[in-house]
């Protein structure tokens, strides 16, 4: 729940991009809005159903550290590779009015994959939407886009299913609940405009080594600790 902070701070970063009723914009930019939306809510649809589906078999079956281990590896190198191969074609998406409902479905069901602990939502949609032709920039973007209804979807199952199953909130515990969320939004705002314009000039591969270092780190901690 503390993540809708940040959620909250892609809807304030990007919300003159995604309002399709601002008065600064034209009648065919209000178009282009309208169906970027369309665009994010097909993305979402896959990982949707499936989430509400498979969750909770995910999350008994495969949260362990070793799962989270080979993830953050698995997609470190994916990361490191992924660049590789883009040095040696050119990237057809450059735009989201180039950018296809067939070919925003797909990144769609890409994302599933990110039901798997240990597994980034964004670097999955990331990596997916690079695959598929997008540019970083593109690929980046949208992926914060689709992380509005989906977070919030998620958020609103877990606080769902946390009341149904007899939980509640202390006065203590809502203030800090508030409080983290308040951080969270603080916090992602800066680091949504750092990572945009990151990317502006630099490549994802510093992501990769960091998912590799981290799931080592993991490895040897925990079999230290459990050894």
């Amino acid at each position: 729940v503390i993540q809708l902070g940040a959620i909250l701070a892609v809807v304030t970063v990007f919300f003159h991009k995604l309002n399709p009723f601002s008065d600064r914009k034209t009648s065919e930019q209000k178009k282009n809005t309208i169906n970027l939306w369309k665009k994010v809510i097909i993305g979402c649809i896959p990982a949707g159903v499936v989430g509400v589906l498979f969750n909770d078999w995910m999350e008994e079956h495969l949260m362990s550290w070793q799962v989270v281990a080979a993830m953050l590896i698995l997609y470190g190198v994916l990361f490191i590779g992924i660049e590789w191969l883009s040095r040696r074609r050119d990237f057809r998406i450059t735009r989201f009015s180039e950018l296809s409902y067939r070919t925003a479905f797909l990144i769609g069901v890409i994302q599933i994959l990110s039901l798997v602990p240990g597994t980034s939502r964004s670097g999955v949609t990331i990596l997916g939407a690079m695959l598929l032709g997008c540019s970083r920039y593109i690929a980046a973007e949208y992926t914060f886009y689709l992380a509005i209804p989906v977070m919030f979807g998620a958020s609103g199952l877990k606080v769902i299913n946390f009341f149904r199953e007899g939980g509640g909130f202390s006065g203590e515990q809502f203030a800090v609940v508030l409080v983290s969320m308040a951080v969270a939004y603080l916090v992602s705002i800066y680091v949504i405009q750092f990572l945009m314009g990151y990317i502006k000039r630099h490549d994802f591969r510093v992501f990769g080594v960091y998912r590799i270092v981290l799931g080592i780190l993991v490895i040897v901690c925990f079999t230290w600790i459990f050894g």
